[in-house]
């Protein structure tokens, strides 16, 4: 089975995005200085990338308009309504994540990249669905925006696997612990 894995910057606070969605703050001069080898080194263990429709639509209008800055991966974009019709390497569906994670996972090949955001990894985070998170934590206090992980009534265990400098940040990568039942729905 293919692991899921949670990529994703966070703020010193918890915040993925500012509270108007941005993420311009990523852009740091220490970002900029460090450049983005824990990014390409992760890259190169995932084949696949989920996200969810607004990360989608902010990706392609705001953050990369008029190239895809995924090529080469498997994308699933999770969304309630179809804007657009499948392209070479984008497809959009309109199911559980549960039920695209678990037939994506049985499937050979590397890695699956959860990209976000908050609604999508609020229910992987409740479903179980997720191996591994691989956190950046970037040197930012953003005081409000849109919270890495929801309220939940649930408690993960997880490992501590590595921690170090990345990107511009620190890298904290949390595997499930192995003595920790998986439930699955």
């Amino acid at each position: 089975m293919r692991k899921t894995i949670l990529y994703i910057a966070v703020s010193l606070d918890g915040y993925i995005a500012d509270h108007a969605g941005g993420v311009s703050w990523l852009n740091t001069p220490e970002a900029a200085a460090a450049g983005d080898e824990g990014y390409r080194r992760f890259l190169q263990t995932v084949d696949t990338i989920v996200m969810g429709g607004r990360t989608y639509r902010q990706v392609v209008t705001e953050l990369s308009p008029g190239s895809w800055p995924y090529a080469g991966l498997e994308a699933y974009v999770l969304t309630r309504r179809y804007e657009e019709p499948d392209m070479p390497g984008i497809h959009f569906v309109n199911r559980p994540v549960s039920d695209l994670l678990r037939g994506l996972g049985s499937r050979p090949g590397k890695a699956i990249w959860l990209c976000g955001g908050a609604e999508l990894i609020h229910a992987c985070r409740e479903e179980d669905l997720i191996d591994e998170y691989h956190i950046t934590v970037m040197p930012i206090l953003l005081g409000e925006g849109i919270p890495l992980f929801r309220p939940s009534g649930r408690s993960t265990p997880l490992a501590l696997v590595s921690a170090g400098e990345a990107d511009g940040g620190a890298l904290c990568v949390f595997r499930r612990r192995e003595e920790a039942p998986r439930v699955h729905p």
